[in-house]
C-alpha cells in the first residue's frame, strides 16, 4: 500500500505533536506517525516552562492547559554539600504570563496537542504506526515504510520526513546521520511510590551518598527519578529487589514506610540518559530535529521546551516551502542554523552542572559549590531564570498558526480535583 502527503513527521512527541499541529494551520498536509496505540507511557519529561505556555496561550490552548492536572514550582535549587541549598533561578522575577513551570503528565499535553490537530482538516494522527525505513528517490529521501500493529506495511510518500523519534531515532540511523557523544556521569532509575492525599514533598533534588533524587508529586504517587553512577544498571538489578528498596529507605527516610510498593525490578525503568547533538541536521528531503537532533539531559528539565521551540522553527521557516511543493537542502539548513545556539548553549550549562554537581553526587562526594560561588549564583539568579524559563532564543508562534483562547470543555476545577 503506498500513500502520499505533504510532510510525513515520525514520532508524536511534544516537537512532532507541535510541528504537526502548526503545518496543518499553514494548510499543509500533515501526517504524524507514532508507533504506540497510546501516550500513556510512564516517566517522560513532564516540565512546562513559562514560555512555552505563552506558546500555548498564542496557539489558543492557554486554558484548556491550565485546566489539566499540574503541580506548579517557580523556583529551581541546587543542594549544597552542607546541608543547605542554593536558589539559582527564581521563575516569579520573570515579566511573563506564567512566571512557573508547570509539572503536566507529558500524555495530558500530548493528547491536548492532538486534540486540536484533529481539527485541522489537513492534520492526520497515524497511532501503532512504526517506521522502519526510509524511502530514496533519486538520490533523496521521498518518504517512509512503516508497519503498523496488525503487521500491515505501507509506504508514506512526502516531499519531507521530519524526524521527531527521539534519542534512538530510526529516522536519524536509517539517514546515516551519526551525533556527537558527550560524557554524562549518571544514569536514571524511575518507578512510583505511593503519595497520600495532600502529601506535599519539595521538588528540589535531595543528595545522598552516591545519588540525586528527583520527586515528582502525582495524583497518588509519586514518580521518582533515582540518580547513580552510569554503568551500573546490570549490578543493581543482580544485587536485587530488597537491597534496591534499601537504598531508597536510606535516600529518602520520610518514605521508607512505603518502598514495598516496588513489587520487583520490573517496576524500576532505567534511562540511559545521552547527551549528544548532530553535526548536520538534514539530508535532502529529510530533518531531524528535538532529541533526534540534540539529546539532552534531564537536567534542568528543558528538553520539552527545547523540542517544541525547534518545532515552532521549522514550521515557521518551512511552511511556505512545503506548500509550494518542494523543500531545498538550503531551507532545511536554516532550521539548524536558527537552533544550533540555543542547543549548544543548553547543552553547555549541562555539561558543568554534570561536572559541578551531579558527578561529585554520583560519586559519594560534596556538591563542589563554595559559598561564595552559591552566594552570586543567588545575588544573578534573574538570568538563569530567564535562560531556564524563556530560553536563549525563544521562537514567536508563527501569525498562521494563531488562534484565540478555547475554554475547555469540562470546568477547571472540576479537572483538577
Amino acid at each position: 500500500m503506498s500513500e502520499r502527503t505533504d510532510c510525513v513527521v515520525v514520532g508524536g512527541g511534544p516537537a512532532g505533536m507541535v510541528l504537526g499541529l502548526l503545518l496543518a494551520r499553514a494548510g499543509v498536509e500533515v501526517t504524524v506517525l507514532e508507533k504506540h496505540g497510546d501516550f500513556l507511557r510512564d516517566f517522560r519529561g513532564d516540565t512546562v516552562h513559562p514560555s512555552t505556555m505563552q506558546l500555548l496561550d498564542e496557539l489558543g490552548l492557554g486554558e484548556k492547559f491550565a485546566a489539566l492536572p499540574q503541580s506548579r514550582i517557580s523556583e529551581v535549587v541546587i543542594p549544597r554539600g552542607d546541608g543547605d541549598r542554593t536558589v539559582v533561578a527564581d521563575l516569579r522575577m520573570l515579566k511573563t504570563a506564567h512566571p512557573y513551570i508547570a509539572m503536566v503528565p507529558q500524555w495530558d499535553l500530548l493528547s491536548l496537542l492532538a486534540e486540536a490537530g484533529r481539527a485541522e482538516p489537513t492534520f492526520t494522527l497515524r497511532m501503532n504506526t512504526e517506521v522502519t525505513d526510509l524511502i530514496g528517490e533519486a538520490g533523496r529521501v521521498a518518504g517512509v515504510r512503516y508497519r503498523e500493529a496488525d503487521g500491515k506495511t505501507g509506504e508514506l510518500r512526502a516531499n519531507l520526513v521530519v524526524g521527531c523519534d527521539g534519542r534512538w531515532s530510526v529516522v536519524r540511523q536509517k539517514a546515516g546521520l551519526e551525533p556527537r557523544e558527550f560524557a554524562v556521569p549518571m544514569d536514571t532509575w524511575w518507578f512510583r511510590l505511593p503519595r497520600d492525599e495532600g502529601e506535599i514533598r519539595t521538588l528540589a533534588p535531595i543528595v545522598n551518598d552516591g545519588s540525586f533524587v528527583s520527586l515528582i508529586p502525582r495524583e497518588g504517587y509519586f514518580q521518582i527519578g533515582y540518580s547513580m553512577r552510569k554503568g551500573i544498571d546490570a549490578r543493581l538489578r543482580e544485587e536485587g529487589l530488597d537491597r534496591f528498596r534499601e537504598r531508597i529507605a536510606e535516600t529518602l527516610p520520610m518514605l521508607a514506610d512505603r518502598v514495598d510498593a516496588i513489587e520487583s525490578m520490573d517496576d524500576v525503568k532505567h534511562l540511559d540518559i545521552r547527551v549528544n547533538r548532530l553535526p548536520r541536521w538534514h539530508v535532502d528531503g529529510l530533518l531531524c530535529i528535538g532529541d533526534a537532533a540534540h539529546a539532552m539531559s534531564p537536567v534542568g528539565g528543558v528538553g520539552i521546551n527545547l523540542a517544541v521551540q525547534d518545532a515552532m522553527a521549522t514550521a515557521r521557516l518551512l511552511a511556505e516551502p512545503l506548500r509550494r511543493g518542494y523543500v531545498t537542502e538550503v531551507d532545511l539548513a536554516k532550521v539548524r542554523r536558527r537552533r544550533r545556539l540555543p542547543t549548544v548553549a543548553v547543552q553547555g550549562l549541562q555539561r558543568i552542572l554534570h561536572s559541578k554537581v551531579v558527578k561529585p553526587a554520583v560519586e559519594g562526594r560534596h556538591a563542589d559549590m563554595p559559598k561564595p560561588v552559591a552566594k552570586i549564583l543567588y545575588l544573578t539568579r534573574l538570568l538563569p531564570s530567564y535562560l531556564i524559563g524563556v530560553g536563549f532564543r525563544p521562537e514567536p508562534v508563527p501569525a498562521f498558526a494563531r488562534r484565540p483562547s478555547e475554554s475547555p470543555s469540562v470546568p477547571v476545577a472540576e479537572v483538577a480535583a
